[in-house]
């Protein structure tokens, strides 16, 4: 929720457009200087790349395209694909709701713990998850060598709904936690006080001023459920986004590559289009000055154990099995010997994954600072255009961009082709929306003054910008720069197609060993990178103080 705070001896009057005041300021600062326009166009135009090359690609093949386009096969996976997502998503809003409100507004035992814990499934790369799930619940895996239970199958649909919910719902935790955080209680207390249950205000009041972040938190997790591609593989499950990897793989199929990659694009703008109508306009702010107000924890009473089962239950799925799983099957290695010789193996495809998503994280930090400048400092409509256009790549799934590059470096790419610096290039466009809105954040909330105050001391813009405006980004820069590592290290898709021929990454470690059954010898490098993955989440919940404004 917004917070009343005492206007600005300048601030115009109340009712008073904003955007007149804007224009007045960027005007003001003259022309943008060179230095930031130049980096941001060709941070606009590497984000516009992968799609451009597709769609060429798809006018090209003309007929082909729109048979295949009509084809069953195309009509069969786009249900299972819709069908994935939605479960996904109620799924994820039915276990983070309840969640946030259980450690942000009640009495439960160790909320504070419980918050680190529920959010650290975040960490784990869904095909590390899935993995850990066939091996513990699949043919040969854990409980079958322990019991004569015989489990479900864990393959196909419900497999892959239980594996994405449980590493997705921390997206619709951690919006709606801040946005309990950040809410007014007074207008639940004011319907406490008129007699009305806890159970109906929770209904009629809280669930309406939570509805942009439930929406902003379903619509993240409906995201990463259509571009995810590690667990529906692994789980066998035909969404888009195996379809197009199998399609390219087998016979190098361009045309229905291409078709499946763009119908996924279209998926996505339609739900993005769907998260805007559902928050639709509505706003919400506290009903009166003054100091933001505390809600008073809800006793739980009886009810303590069983929300404390709750929470237990869905942080032992989500975090303690994939990580005990993944010690068994390390211990077992570790017994037979392998582990120990793939040791020196598994830290050289560290160091590739390591190196590739900090080289992602440096670029993309680099380039958000331009981005982030120029649509705060200098807002008008090329640069809202830029920034926009470089938020392209949050849109598309990484098979998609992957897919694009892999086509336009085979036939223009020369040396760059299957090169780390073309799977550096799919990371920055993939993830640089992260870096931009951190930067812009924390940009936003920067006085202009100081920069004004130097710039009327005769100091040029570019030293204004080097010395004033980017020491004061730095906790923004650090903050996306470490965002992208995050990301970058758990991407899949981008790393099979484009990673460097002969070159070793965690990820494709994780990759080929499960594939080919071989649990004890993914156990190390899985481990390995849930484990420096976790650096960069620890630095942003503590940067956040206790994940309160991580969403």
């Amino acid at each position: 929720m917004a917070t009343a705070s005492a206007p600005a001896p300048n601030a115009p009057p109340p009712g008073t457009a904003s955007a007149p005041r804007d224009s007045r300021e960027s005007s003001r600062r003259g022309r943008p200087p060179v230095a930031l326009v130049v980096p941001a166009v060709l941070a606009a135009l590497a984000a516009l790349l992968p799609l451009s090359y597709l769609v060429l690609r798809a006018l090209d093949d003309g007929g082909q395209a729109v048979d295949r386009l009509r084809s069953a096969q195309t009509v069969d996976v786009l249900a299972n694909t819709l069908l994935l997502t939605g479960l996904v998503t109620i799924g994820c809003i039915a276990i983070g709701v309840p969640l946030a409100w259980l450690v942000t507004r009640t009495d439960l035992p160790a909320r504070r713990t419980w918050t680190v814990l529920a959010a650290l499934p975040l960490v784990i790369p869904s095909y590390v998850a899935s993995y850990a799930f066939i091996a513990a619940f699949g043919p040969g895996g854990v409980l079958a060598e322990l019991t004569p239970v015989v489990p479900p199958s864990i393959y196909g649909l419900p497999g892959a709904v239980l594996v994405l919910v449980l590493v997705s719902y921390p997206y619709v935790l951690l919006t709606v936690r801040g946005a309990l955080l950040g809410a007014d209680p007074s207008l639940e207390d004011a319907s406490r006080s008129l007699g009305v249950s806890r159970a109906a205000t929770f209904r009629r009041v809280t669930l309406p001023l939570l509805r942009p972040a439930i929406g902003a938190g379903g619509l993240l997790v409906a995201l990463y459920a259509l571009s995810d591609f590690g667990a529906v593989s692994l789980l066998r499950f035909d969404s888009f986004t195996r379809a197009i990897y199998n399609s390219y793989r087998a016979g190098f199929d361009r045309t229905g590559a291409v078709v499946l990659a763009l119908v996924l694009v279209a998926l996505t703008a339609a739900l993005l289009l769907i998260e805007a109508r559902f928050r639709g306009r509505a706003r919400q702010h506290r009903a009166g000055s003054g100091a933001t107000r505390t809600a008073h924890p809800v006793r739980l009473g009886r009810w303590k154990w069983p929300a404390v089962a709750f929470v237990a239950s869905v942080v032992g799925l989500a975090l303690v099995v994939p990580l005990g799983v993944l010690g068994y099957w390390l211990a077992r290695g570790v017994a037979e010997g392998e582990p120990l010789r793939l040791a020196g193996q598994s830290w050289v495809a560290a160091w590739g994954s390591v190196r590739a998503a900090g080289l992602a994280a440096v670029a993309a930090a680099a380039l958000a600072i331009p981005v982030a400048v120029l649509s705060v400092r200098y807002r008008r409509g090329s640069t809202i255009l830029l920034e926009r256009a470089t938020y392209l790549g949050y849109a598309l799934p990484g098979v998609v961009i992957a897919l694009a590059l892999v086509f336009f470096g085979a036939r223009w790419g020369g040396p760059l082709y299957q090169s780390l610096a073309m799977l550096v290039f799919a990371y920055v466009v993939l993830f640089l929306p992260q870096a931009v809105g951190a930067t812009r954040a924390t940009a936003l909330q920067l006085p202009p003054s100081l920069e004004d105050a130097a710039r009327g001391l005769g100091e040029p813009a570019w030293k204004v910008l080097w010395r004033v405006t980017i020491p004061l980004l730095r906790p923004g820069v650090i903050a996306g720069g470490a965002l992208v590592f995050l990301t970058a290290m758990k991407e899949l898709p981008a790393t099979l197609l484009l990673g460097p021929t002969g070159g070793r990454t965690l990820a494709t470690d994780v990759w080929n060993a499960t594939n080919e059954a071989f649990f004890a010898r993914a156990a190390a490098p899985a481990l390995l990178l849930v484990l420096i993955a976790g650096v960069p989440m620890a630095l942003l919940l503590h940067r956040r103080h206790g994940l309160g404004g991580f969403a």
